[in-house]
């Protein structure tokens, strides 16, 4: 017998964007299916003013608290506030940064803000950013060379989202939708530099997941065929067929969140080099 789902509080405050933060909140969160976190993020916290404000909105809604704050006479506050308070408390980055600090043998520069630098990094994964916009959904296909990575797939296996994601990284990333019965273009099947990867998932999964786009759908849009499991099936071994004839790998994202997909795909670019 199932057991009914708990709520409780996850504060998280960082003096950055709360990325990190979020990512290791929601991790966490993710082993316990019987309760759910309701999140409360403070990005951008550097003032013991700001900080303050923060504290009372916390003590109004008592939860976890996790943060990642340089700043030690802040980080100072927020633990001595949470003891009063009786609320656990974690500095996520403190136990990375002893680490490191152990291990090269200098302690950190604290900086606040510091993975967020606009240098060469940044500035790379603004332009991959750009770069996957105006290549999505086989969008000026002449100049896909210049990819570093191309997905291909029918319709609702992700091809857009996982391209954005890997743009993040600083990863090119174009997707081609691949059309049963319609040939892909020539310069995607002459391409040497990107890594091809055809995106392929369940007949059942990809139904499921086109039932919920045809509720958006415009007059005219025929939906029977859209979402016909036996049609699906096809569209899916025309899809496998070619990346079979080009020797292009596949992953199926039936089951997998669209970073699992990502990080298979930063996998085989590294293999592949």
């Amino acid at each position: 017998m199932n057991k009914p789902q708990s709520f409780f509080h996850l504060h998280l405050i960082s003096d950055a964007t709360g990325e990190t933060l979020l990512a290791a909140g929601r991790a966490a969160s993710a082993q316990y299916k019987d309760a759910r976190a309701i999140e409360h993020i403070y990005p951008l916290i550097r003032t013991e003013k700001q900080l303050q404000k923060v504290m009372d909105e916390i003590d109004a809604e008592p939860g976890i608290v996790l943060y990642t704050v340089v700043d030690k006479d802040l980080a100072h506050i927020i633990d001595s506030r949470c003891a009063a308070m009786g609320l656990p408390c974690v500095s996520v980055l403190e136990p990375v940064l002893s680490v490191f600090q152990s291990y090269l043998g200098a302690p950190a520069g604290r900086r606040v803000g510091a993975q967020h630098v606009l240098d060469a990094e940044y500035f790379r994964r603004i332009d991959a950013l750009n770069f996957t916009m105006e290549h999505d959904d086989g969008q000026l296909p002449a100049d896909i060379e210049e990819a570093d990575v191309v997905l291909i797939g029918i319709s609702r296996t992700s091809k857009t989202p996982t391209s954005i994601y890997l743009a993040n990284r600083g990863i090119k990333t174009a997707n081609i939708p691949i059309v049963l019965g319609v040939p892909l273009p020539d310069s995607l099947i002459h391409a040497r530099k990107p890594l091809i990867v055809g995106l392929i998932a369940t007949a059942e999964r990809i139904s499921h997941v086109r039932q919920n786009r045809i509720l958006g759908a415009t007059t005219g849009f025929q939906s029977e065929t859209y979402v016909d499991r036996s049609i699906i099936a096809e569209e899916l071994t025309y899809a496998r067929q070619l990346c079979s004839r080009h020797n292009w790998p596949m992953i199926d994202v039936s089951r997998r969140s669209i970073e699992e997909t990502a990080a298979a795909i930063v996998a085989l670019r590294g293999r592949s080099r």
